[in-house]
Order: C-alpha cells, then structure tokens, then sequence
C-alpha cells in the first residue's frame, strides 16, 4: 500500500513538474521569425511558411507567388509591388500592412484579419476575401476593380468581399 502511495506521488510530481514547451518541443517548432527585418526583393515565391512571422518587415518588391502563407503575421509591414499571385494567406494577421502596387491576384485571404491595410493599386483579379475582417471604405475601394474567381476556392472576388 506505502508503495503505491509513493509510485502515486511520484506520478504526480512528474506530470507537474513537466513544462508543456518541453513535453511539445518535437512536435510544434516555433514559427519563423522575419519580424522588423530588411527584406526587399527577396525570393519567398513557392515556400512553405505557414505562422511565419514577418511583422514591421519592409517587404517591397518580395515575391511570395504560390507561398503557403496559412496563420503569417504581417502586421503592420510594407509590402508596396510584393508578388503574392496564388499565394494562400488564411487566417492571417494582414493588418495594417502597405500593399500599393501589390500583386494579390488568385491570393486567398480566408478569414484573415486586414484592418487598416491600404490596397491603392493593387492588383486583385481572382483574390478570395471570404470573411476576412476589413472595414467598410476597404470594402469599397476594393470593390471598385474586383473581377475574376480564385483559382483554388472557385470564389468570385466580388462575391467575397460581398460587392453589390
């Protein structure tokens, strides 16, 4: 009986003392982190880098065309005439992020967060904003030159971003 109590107690103490960052380590590498780097003209194009960080980066001319891009922080980053075609940016942080001149043709934007982002001249032919979190004059300014269907989620541009 005394050795099951001590087996018990020592089960316990274990299972307490165990940090979750030490019990996850090989399964949940941390994301990549770019955040407040110089990075214009870099070539990302086809990359897998799905929670990457990139927050506060300066972007310009970065070609991202077919990155897997699904949870990536570009919080309040430039990304003037970056080349995201095809790109997959789910569920991401876009907020504030500088896209004129940006090429967002065919990128999908499923529920990405995209407040304050700015979109003057950008390319957008084919992109999904399905329920992505944008303000009312976003909305409208994009609305304005919003064709085509996303290539990967057959969803009318117009239709995501729920155009009249």
């Amino acid at each position: 009986m005394l050795f099951l109590r001590v087996c018990a107690y020592l089960l316990a103490l274990i299972v307490m003392c165990a940090s979750p960052a030490q019990a996850q380590t090989g399964y949940y590498p941390p994301p990549l982190s770019y955040s407040n780097a110089e990075l214009t003209a870099k070539d990302f194009s086809g990359q897998n880098l799905q929670a990457a960080e990139f927050a506060s980066a300066n972007l310009e001319l970065t070609n991202f065309a077919g990155a897997d891009l699904r949870g990536t922080v570009f919080s309040a980053s430039n990304m003037t005439k970056a080349n995201l075609h095809g790109a997959d940016c789910s569920y991401g942080m876009v907020d504030k992020v500088n896209f004129t001149g940006a090429d967002l043709s065919d990128v999908v934007f499923v529920e990405a967060i995209m407040l304050g982002s700015v979109f003057e001249s950008a390319q957008i032919t084919g992109a999904d904003f399905s329920e992505a979190l944008l303000d009312g004059a976003q909305i409208r300014e994009l609305c304005v030159t919003a064709k085509g269907v996303n290539s990967k989620t057959g969803v009318s541009t117009r239709d995501s971003l729920g155009c009249r």
